[in-house]
């Protein structure tokens, strides 16, 4: 005695039934009273068994089912599950007969596949089908089938075999069409014939097109949109999804089947475009077999008779220039020296048997013509890794390499980047890697780079956050994220460099010609104490001319610095550094708003080099040591304040002045006795002959001269 109270609970139903001490996912069956009536089990449902996430009422099972038989065994539950991942280039493995013909090819085994016939047509109804688009959908064939039953119950058997496959059961023509699917590999369709307005067109879309999709979503079609449409306009989006005005129902008495073959190209990113994913475009956009698009629909046809009932009538199909598959060879020779196995004419022969492939061999050289599912068969190295593939990778030889090995030149002038990254760890400085996807939000704030500019940064089209949406152009906004986090942290000394690509528009006077830059840069951040806490020194905070000494050490002290201004440092704290003329980077202060926006409570001073300059090195020249001593010199100028040091002793050194080997600044003043824009500036000048001991008068002339040059070009004034 059971209670039950589901919507579907009749007499004379079969239906699983547990027991008083079943154990069900969750559920153990006890004795209970259900209104006031004893009820010794459970009459159970498809969600109550495991079987499915909801359920309407009870599992119904076919009337001749086995009373007292356990629902595991009947409904063959102890079944084996075996998930395969497949590669893109394996479009063939995407069915039952491609994994079973991998599998012959494989073991060796026999292939049994199920012989299909052409079904005879009963009936001379046809639909004309006119491809407009004959490069894009090289192959339809359609067939009407007319008095069908679409109310009629899916086969437990189809059922079971579309659920355990990830398939949920429609309807029984929509199953069937489902079912070849999985089976065959080809994708069809299933439309209503008495929806359909005249026969069948394959055209791109109209202009303001739109289509109600299965999935009650309706979109407006673009240009490049292959469609399948009758007198009335579109009713499928070839190879993706058919429309819902035509889609059979359980009303349908006529139905017109569909198998095509539209190219890869044509299909490939529309469904993604509209957020689809379906079985159908999946496999079109690897690739389908053309030669079987006609076998497909035979085999639909003989299973809707067989569940459906109806009339078939003959087949229209329309063919254009189907793919050629082009000849491809493989050397044995090539074979052998790729894989490092002596390989035999005939074992070659052989692999290739096992896999069906037609071919022909004419001194070691093997002529093979791929197969119409074998779209990944293109070139030599494809047939080199099927026979490896087939021969097991785990039977690949570990052998090592032979070669001669000889110590290759290295370059003075080429330093390797592990030079300057080293140098950058001995000043303290610790290594960071960051996304070469950012925000552009620091593009905007730290390069004023804007997305609508055209130019800069470069947008990436399928983002996988929406805060890594374009590629860098600085690595500050990396370091500065990565800064951040090292303060949550309680780090309040932070030294940090990156040495990475950054990524660059360079948009011609021809729009559509755009070209992409990717330059190496090395940067730095630095931020709280200048050195580590300690008792031998007074701590201060980290400034512009400590960063400007790791410089120094990256350039071996050649660089020099030219006052400038930038959108992310501070407008007096700032600098272009320069390398033998040519400008290859910045220096400077974080700027004030930038430091408030990222709640930095001290001040971070940045600098960004480009790689390629710093790698370059002048040999260095021996000379023989001076037996003479230097003469020591020191000269104090007046000069207006916008005048920089380093322009006087960049002048100095080119003018070569007799006797002159270094120009150094030692002191800066400003104060009382120095009027107002003006500064005072303190020279060390060392003087020597490296031939014999430098007479005063010899001195004086090179600083006479010295001064002279600056009073000229510079308008000084000896203090």
């Amino acid at each position: 005695q059971i209670v039950c109270g589901a919507a579907n609970a009749r007499v004379g139903i079969k239906v699983p039934c547990a027991l008083v001490g079943a154990a069900l996912p969750g559920i153990a069956i006890k004795q209970a009273k259900v209104r006031g009536v004893e009820s010794f089990g459970m009459l159970c449902s498809e969600k109550e068994l495991g079987l499915a996430a909801d359920s309407t009422g009870l599992l119904e099972l076919p009337v001749d089912a086995p009373v007292g038989t356990d629902i595991r065994e009947y409904l063959d539950l102890n079944d084996n599950s075996i998930t395969i991942k497949l590669t893109p280039n394996r479009a063939d493995c995407l069915s039952i007969i491609g994994i079973a013909r991998d599998v012959a090819a494989i073991t060796g085994a026999p292939l049994n596949s199920s012989e299909i016939k052409a079904v005879a047509g009963a009936g001379s109804a046809q639909k004309t089908v006119s491809l407009t688009e004959p490069k894009h959908c090289l192959r339809y064939a359609g067939r009407l089938i007319t008095a069908v039953n679409a109310n009629v119950a899916t086969p437990a058997w189809m059922t079971r075999r579309l659920s355990r496959s990830g398939i949920r059961s429609i309807s029984a023509i929509v199953d069937i069409t489902n079912y070849v699917l999985l089976e065959l590999g080809q994708p069809m369709h299933a439309f209503d014939a008495q929806k359909l307005s005249g026969d069948i067109q394959v055209r791109f879309a109209n202009a303001g097109e739109k289509l109600a999709l299965l999935n009650d979503q309706t979109i407006a079609l673009k240009a490049d949109d292959l469609v399948i449409a009758d007198d009335n306009g579109a009713v499928a989006l070839a190879g993706i999804m058919g429309g819902e005005p035509t889609s059979v129902t359980e009303k349908t008495i006529d139905i017109f089947l569909e198998s095509a073959f539209f190219t890869p190209a044509i299909i490939a990113g529309k469904a993604r475009r509209l957020s689809l994913s379906t079985d159908s475009s999946y496999r079109f956009e690897r690739g389908v077999d053309f030669g079987n698009t006609r076998n497909a629909l035979e085999r639909a046809t003989q299973l809707v008779l067989d569940i459906c009932g109806g009339v078939a009538n003959e087949v229209t199909e329309v063919i254009a220039e189907l793919p050629k598959r082009q000849p491809v060879n493989m050397r044995l020779s090539r074979c052998i020296s790729v894989l490092g196995i002596h390989f035999t004419a005939s074992e070659i022969a052989q692999i290739f048997t096992q896999l069906g492939f037609e071919f022909a061999e004419n001194d070691g050289i093997f002529s093979v013509n791929p197969p119409s599912y074998r779209f990944d068969i293109v070139r030599e190295e494809d047939l080199i890794e099927e026979v490896v593939r087939l021969h097991g990778f785990d039977k690949l030889p570990a052998t090592p390499p032979t070669a001669a090995l000889t110590m290759l030149t290295a370059s003075e002038q080429v330093l390797k980047a592990n030079t300057l990254q080293l140098a950058l760890t001995t000043q303290g400085y610790q290594e960071a890697i960051t996304y070469s996807f950012v925000d552009s939000a620091w593009e905007r704030n730290l390069m004023g780079n804007a997305l609508e500019s055209h130019t800069n940064p470069i947008m990436v089209k399928n983002p996988i956050a929406s805060n890594m949406s374009v590629m860098r152009t600085t690595l500050w906004g990396g370091l500065l994220d990565a800064l951040q986090y090292n303060l949550n942290r309680n780090q309040t000394r932070v030294r940090l460099f990156e040495l990475g690509t950054c990524y660059h528009r360079t948009v011609s006077s021809n729009s559509h010609d755009n070209r992409f830059n990717e330059i190496q840069k090395i940067s730095g951040i630095a931020y709280g104490a200048n050195q580590p806490e300690q008792w031998s020194e007074v701590s201060r905070e980290v400034d512009f001319y400590d960063v400007k000494a790791s410089i120094d050490a990256l350039t071996n002290h050649q660089a020099n610095y030219v006052k400038t201004e930038h959108i992310a440092l501070h407008p007096g704290q700032s600098a272009m550094v320069m390398l033998h003329g040519q400008a290859i980077g910045f220096i400077g202060t974080l700027h004030p708003k930038l430091k408030q926006q990222y709640g930095l409570s001290k001040n971070a001073v940045l600098f960004e080099l480009e790689l390629a300059p710093l790698l370059k090195r002048t040999v260095t020249k021996s000379q023989e040591l001076p037996k003479t001593l230097p003469v020591r010199r020191d000269i104090a100028v007046v000069l207006d304040e916008k005048i920089s040091a380093g322009d006087l002793i960049e002048d100095a050194k080119k003018a070569q002045l007799p006797f002159i080997v270094s120009v150094e600044l030692f002191d800066v003043y400003r104060g009382q006795g120095i009027a107002d824009a003006k500064k005072s500036l303190a020279f060390l000048i060392l003087m020597q002959d490296t031939s014999k001991t430098l007479l005063d008068t010899e001195a004086d002339n090179s600083m006479a001269l010295l001064l002279q040059l600056w009073q000229q070009k510079y308008q000084v004034q000896l203090r």
